[in-house]
């Protein structure tokens, strides 16, 4: 699947290291989490801290959190989030055990695929010599796009809302995809999920980040290609954006 994260600087043992089992919050796992954190915020990517699990619950103690592990802490997220080398560094140490969300429509945009249509679709993407920027697989049902992004038009009226591109209005069109921009989020690897879930690079930030435009046309046609297969585990099928 191409370079991964970390290979050309022997970081890819950090990143297994902490990937592959839960951080015990010793000094080099905490590095190691810092390192990627900062990585991604070198490419770009403003972060601010997110909720974490505790235990069968997410760490906001909200009764049904309905997203638990996967929100922003503050209301403030948008404009919390940041690139600053300093403040993520205190965020990583003062909070040991919190995830990251980075907020998308400012640099990077994520197209957000079914893992069965992105694993194929990248398969192909990069068979084709197509550029592919950083991708990420989120738990064990949905894959990470990251593109540059989209911006705001001049014309209001050629933009809409996340909330639409999470949910397009048309599914047969676009079955599957959630295109995050202005005023979204998704979390940045390295991040726990309940259920000894993760999410995790499967190319790194150091990858330029592409026009998302390259992309989505092997994209939506995997997203309708997995859509029209029977299904047996419900997993793979689009969630709420």
């Amino acid at each position: 699947m191409g370079a991964e994260f970390g290979s050309r600087s022997g970081g890819q043992g950090k990143i297994s290291q902490w990937l592959r089992r839960r951080p015990k919050d010793t000094a080099a796992d905490d590095r190691a989490r810092e390192d990627l954190l900062l990585a991604a915020a070198g490419a770009g990517l403003p972060l601010a801290p997110a909720a974490y699990p505790s235990g069968y619950r997410c760490s906001c103690d909200r009764i049904g959190c309905p997203t638990p592990a996967r929100h922003p802490v503050s209301f403030a997220w948008q404009t919390q989030s940041t690139t600053d080398r300093g403040q993520i560094e205190r965020w990583a140490r003062h909070q040991p055990q919190a995830n990251f969300i980075t907020a998308t429509g400012m640099v990077h945009d994520v197209l957000d695929v079914p893992l069965a249509a992105g694993r194929e679709a990248l398969r192909r993407l990069l068979a084709a010599g197509i550029d592919v920027g950083p991708v990420a697989e989120s738990g064990d049902d949905r894959m990470l796009f990251y593109t540059a992004t989209r911006g705001t038009p001049e014309d209001e009226d050629e933009w809409w809302p996340c909330e639409l591109d999470c949910h397009p209005e048309t599914m047969d069109e676009h079955p599957g995809l959630r295109w995050h921009c202005r005023g979204s989020y998704v979390l940045v690897p390295p991040a726990r999920l309940p259920g000894d879930l993760d999410v995790r690079w499967v190319r790194g930030p150091e990858h330029p980040l592409p026009d998302s435009l390259t992309l989505l046309e092997t994209l939506t046609d995997e997203c309708a290609r997995v859509a029209g297969e029977p299904q047996e585990d419900t997993a793979a099928w689009p969630l709420r954006g």
